[in-house]
């Protein structure tokens, strides 16, 4: 953005009331406040009139009571990023960032989002869908005669990475199905693409929406799980990632034409695995990336020239001030 650009979008929220919406009800509540809290800060440092309100059921209530005019969403999972709180702000005439519900229902929940992905040509791995009152002997036997191993098991809408099991063997695939299902209603089995795990995110509205620099990811774990994405030292980030240059050039335009494809907008954060023969890989878009100290949304706009503070005003500057959409 231009430097007048900037100047005329921070004067539209300068002095209007700003209401971070942090915490939430799902599995990524503690990764949320941390989020928010950082948002908070940083709205806060730039002179911005902005509060924290940390998300439950009363939340309807606590919006007419604090009178915000526009709303940051920091929050993680479902009610955050599957179009609830999108909806309930925009029946009450409040300006949000980022996506809307449409984008953000499809894009939280993996099996739609693959079947967007695959109508655009963009490359997704093969999966097999779970419920939970499923023939389990019969699943796992048209699972391993569909899929190889290892294989992925994988909560629908869950972020964080949270239920994600690989598997070995028919074995671990039934065990870790009846694991998951003690918390989750609806599963998946993924093809194990091999390779290497790396992530794009995604800033800016309309014209200006651009991919950051690619960003590698290292676990020391198997895979990059719960624990290998919010422990200091448990995963190695590389960014640019070290991918030859045309795979490079792919994961750029393949994350971009996804965010656009599920209709996303202001910001997300485009999860792929690059194998060096099949190329790059979709996994999953998610709406609403983590903005801790150690997430890769920030880390990949620092790569950028970005300041965490320039990211947060940029989110910021998406959340329509005019009327909204009704999707």
């Amino acid at each position: 953005m231009t430097g007048r650009t900037v100047k005329e979008r921070r004067d539209r929220f300068l002095g209007k009331k700003i209401g971070v919406l942090m915490g939430g009800m799902s599995g990524e509540r503690e990764i949320s406040l941390r989020s928010g809290k950082r948002v908070l800060d940083s709205l806060v440092s730039m002179g911005y009139r902005a509060v924290g309100i940390d998300v439950d059921r009363g939340i309807p209530s606590r919006l007419e009571e604090e009178k915000i005019d526009v709303a940051f969403l920091m929050l993680h999972g479902r009610f955050g990023e599957d179009g609830a709180i999108q909806g309930l702000l925009e029946h009450l005439g409040i300006p949000y960032t980022g996506s809307g519900i449409l984008a953000s229902a499809l894009s939280m929940n993996k099996v739609m989002t693959k079947r967007l992905l695959a109508m655009e040509g963009i490359p997704t791995p093969d999966h097999v869908e779970l419920r939970r009152d499923t023939d389990l002997p019969r699943a796992v036997r048209r699972i391993a005669d569909r899929l190889s191993f290892p294989a992925v098991i994988k909560p629908v809408s869950e972020g964080s990475s949270l239920g994600v099991l690989i598997v070995d063997d028919r074995e671990s695939l039934e065990e870790g199905l009846k694991a998951d299902f003690e918390s989750f209603s609806h599963l998946m089995v993924e093809e194990f693409i091999d390779g290497t795990s790396v992530t794009v995110g995604i800033l800016g509205i309309d014209e200006e929406t651009r991919p950051l620099p690619t960003l590698e990811l290292r676990p020391k774990a198997r895979f990059y799980d719960y624990h290998a994405k919010y422990t200091p030292g448990m995963t190695e980030f590389v960014c640019p990632a070290e991918l030859e240059e045309e795979l490079y050039r792919r994961t750029q335009e393949m994350a971009l034409k996804a965010h656009r494809s599920l209709g996303c907008r202001g910001f997300s954060r485009v999860d792929m695995q690059v194998n060096p023969e099949r190329g790059p890989y979709v996994l999953e878009i998610n709406t609403i990336p983590g903005m801790t100290e150690l997430s890769d949304f920030p880390a990949e706009a620092a790569v950028e020239g970005l300041s965490y503070d320039e990211v947060v005003e940029e989110i910021l500057m998406s959340a329509p001030l005019e009327p909204a959409e009704p999707v």
